[in-house]
């Protein structure tokens, strides 16, 4: 064969290998994290609620719902660990080195990697592993005009550039959109549309201010005019009808600080019931967005393929906010979050709230759907499982090496278990390793059925959730050698991974996170 000739034949030949390498799509499946801010247990239509989530609803009812998943009770604190699979303690909220992202594996195993949303964690994502970025970098801001919460400056970025937002913004909405343009802008490169991908999208939704679009408000107007006591009531019956729940979850009482409904004047009913019409229409314009992103996934043929997991941050929010002169919730002026009366009523049937290491502040919704890898879809996955796990869960089906080294830093290990045999209706009803929390001196260890929990301050509480989901009955002075032998695990791991003691936490003030508006002296305000 002539030189001319061969060279020819063997540039042919390249092209066709090449060619036939980038047609042929990675098999492993695209991932998705969905994550809402603040929102109650009880507070989807899946988890019991009459806030109609019918998007939310198609992935629990052909996917799974976790009825003992956990977080770590805080904003920051849950996306630090859901980021690197460690107890938050170990990485400081990123600031600590030692640790490495789930964006940065991904990226490494071959993986696109896109978030769009709240970020609320130390350096941007652009640095730690995500290709493409929109959102805001701090805890709160207002859904209509993008300017953070505290400080009122713009921390919005798309990727590293600051974002200005327009006149018809609503996160919610632009948090979406973004989200399904990174992905249909890199479908069009044919080598990179071959690469599975992992999106992070981190809904502000439903943290307070309370904001929400006019037509969304109006869905609910009269909705909550029964008030708090007959909803959970009411919640608490449809847990039971959907199977969630069991009469091991007794309702618990309503927290003592809070009055009941029937007892509040019309005045006060008139100032309290738009807050739960708001937030009900911020829970509804998030699930139509979901909607939005499943269609997307539908219309590419990418959902069969994709792992979806939907969960919440921490327990619903007991903050009373009224930082300005308008009384009504809902329009970018107002400035204002519902307080204990109706979180308590958004963790039905459960105990306290954000912050605290209580179910109410740690247990979430959390509902994965991918139907390629999922056979027994709209069953419940009893498993008890927490945020450090979705690392080496997502890691197993990404076939993705987590490292001992990452950028010349030793990394810690992974914290939790693979909750792929869950996802698969195996082996779901043992857990090995015990779940432990401490987020403000507010501490707990789960071990088995059994569960050590203390608010700061005060002396450890004993709970058998196998008889007790709903931690109603103490019974540490019954079982002294059970709350021994766990408050030694606790701190055990507490002087491992730096969090406070049991000790430290007792001589700290009482928590003042539960609060109550003053209705007296708001409403004769003059």
């Amino acid at each position: 064969m002539r030189p001319a000739t061969f060279l020819k034949t063997l540039f042919a030949t390249i092209v066709i290998v090449c060619t036939s390498n980038a047609a042929s799509a990675d098999a492993r499946p695209n991932i998705v994290l969905i994550m809402c801010d603040d929102m109650g247990f009880s507070d989807l239509s899946c988890y019991g609620s009459e806030i109609p989530t019918p998007n939310i609803d198609r992935l629990a009812n052909s996917g799974l719902r976790f009825t003992d998943f956990h977080n770590n009770a805080k904003c920051s604190e849950t996306r630090a660990s859901l980021m690197t699979g460690l107890w938050h303690q170990q990485s400081k909220n990123l600031k600590q080195p030692g640790h490495v992202t789930i964006a940065e594996v991904l990226k490494g195993a071959g993986y696109r990697t896109y978030m769009s949303g709240k970020w609320h964690l130390d350096s941007t994502p652009p640095k730690r592993g995500f290709d493409r970025y929109f959102g805001f970098l701090s805890g709160a801001i207002n859904f209509f005009t993008g300017t953070d919460w505290q400080i009122n400056e713009n921390l919005m970025r798309l990727d590293e550039n600051v974002y200005q937002a327009g006149k018809d913004f609503y996160s919610t909405n632009a948090f979406t959109d973004f989200a399904i343009d990174f992905l249909q802008s890199e479908s069009q490169n044919l080598d990179r549309s071959k690469q599975p991908f992992f999106l992070y999208l981190a809904h502000n939704a439903p943290h307070f201010p309370l904001h929400a679009l006019p037509e969304d408000i109006e869905k609910f107007r009269g909705a909550y005019r029964k008030g708090w006591d007959a909803i959970r009531k009411q919640r608490h019956e449809r847990l039971m009808e959907l199977g969630i729940i069991d009469e091991t979850w007794r309702l618990s009482e309503r927290d003592p600080k809070v009055e009941s409904w029937d007892s509040l004047t019309e005045e006060e009913k008139t100032f309290l019931e738009p807050m739960m019409e708001v937030y009900a229409a911020m829970i509804h314009r998030l699930d139509v967005n979901i909607g939005r992103l499943i269609q997307h996934l539908e219309s590419t043929k990418q959902l069969d393929n994709t792992l979806i997991l939907f969960l919440s941050d921490n327990g619903a929010c007991p903050y009373e906010r009224l930082r300005t002169d308008v009384m009504v919730p809902g329009p970018v002026e107002s400035d204002i979050a519902y307080d204990a009366r109706w979180a308590n009523m958004c963790n039905t049937p459960l105990r306290l709230y954000k912050q605290y290491a209580h179910q109410g502040g740690t247990l979430t919704p959390m509902i994965a759907h991918w139907p390629a890898g999922i056979q027994n879809g709209g069953n419940l996955c009893h498993f008890p499982a927490h945020l450090v796990d979705i690392m080496p869960t997502v890691l197993e089906l990404a076939q993705a090496e987590y490292p001992a080294k990452f950028n010349e830093q030793t990394i810690h290990p992974m914290e939790g278990v693979s909750l792929v045999s869950a996802l698969k209706g195996l082996d779901h009803e043992q857990r090995t390793k015990p779940i432990f929390w401490e987020f403000s001196g507010n501490h707990a260890v789960r071990s088995g059925d059994w569960k050590l929990v203390a608010e700061r301050s005060k002396p450890w509480e004993l709970y058998h959730l196998a008889t007790d989901r709903s931690e109603t009955k103490d019974v540490s002075s019954e079982q002294p050698e059970k709350l021994e032998e766990l408050a030694a695990s606790y701190d055990r791991w507490a002087d491992r991974v730096g969090a406070k003691s049991h000790r430290q936490s007792m001589k700290m003030k009482p928590s003042s996170q539960s609060q109550l508006f003053d209705l007296e002296a708001i409403l004769t305000k003059d």
